[in-house]
């Protein structure tokens, strides 16, 4: 989200955030679940809003509502803590999460299933979710989903270069989910599947330190 636009969208997520007054209920509710049990409620989740996505025919408006949600998650810290903080009453995470859908823009398949993860505490796999719908929509149009992280963003021209080159190597359509970490330096990590593909400046840093301890 850039420009004015995008500065107005965080200022009402985060009023959304921050209407009911969080903080009330600090350490009364452990919202955490270990990564296997988080990936496998997100993809219940995610098989469902796919299915009925389909049935409605609107997966390219849940597939637009699903870019919106991810680039809100990545630019508002607002709102990852309110999916992800364990101080936040259901009642604070219904009305918050509500609001947020509603400043958003976000149609009904989406924006309700989020208020039904709401009120079963279950916000927490929301990043889990989108992940899995990315993966079940690129299934169903013949792509495939590359993960690609890099230290600074992609321009189009460079996002086109490389999801051209990934298909060349995989013999697929390929869709960039692209993300930035300033802390991998320089160079790009991408995932495809099971199959991990880093160049980046840190990991060839960190196997000259492992090869120097092996050296000393």
């Amino acid at each position: 989200m850039g420009g004015g636009t995008g500065s107005a969208l965080k200022r009402q997520i985060r009023r959304a955030c921050f209407a009911h007054e969080p903080g009330l209920n600090i350490g009364r509710v452990d919202v955490s679940e270990p990564a296997s049990i988080s990936s496998g409620i997100a993809a219940r989740y995610a098989t469902a809003v796919f299915d009925l996505a389909q049935e409605e025919n609107a997966l390219p408006a849940l597939e637009a509502d699903l870019g919106t949600l991810e680039a809100a998650i990545a630019d508002s810290a607002d709102l990852s803590d309110l999916l992800t903080s364990p101080i936040y009453s259901r009642a604070e995470m219904q009305a918050g999460i509500s609001a947020v859908a509603g400043a958003m823009g976000l149609g009904p398949i989406l924006g309700n299933t989020l208020k039904l993860m709401a009120a079963k505490r279950r916000l927490f796999v929301v990043p889990a979710l989108a992940a899995a719908l990315r993966d079940l929509i690129a299934e169903h149009k013949g792509e495939i989903v590359a993960d690609v992280t890099s230290a600074k963003a992609l321009t189009k021209t460079q996002s086109d270069k490389l999801a051209k080159s990934l298909a060349a190597a995989i013999g697929k359509d390929v869709k960039l989910n692209a993300t930035v970490d300033e802390d991998i330096i320089g160079g790009l990590v991408v995932k495809v599947g099971s199959k991990m593909i880093d160049t980046s400046i840190r990991s060839k840093l960190n196997s000259l330190q492992n090869t120097m301890k092996e050296v000393g």
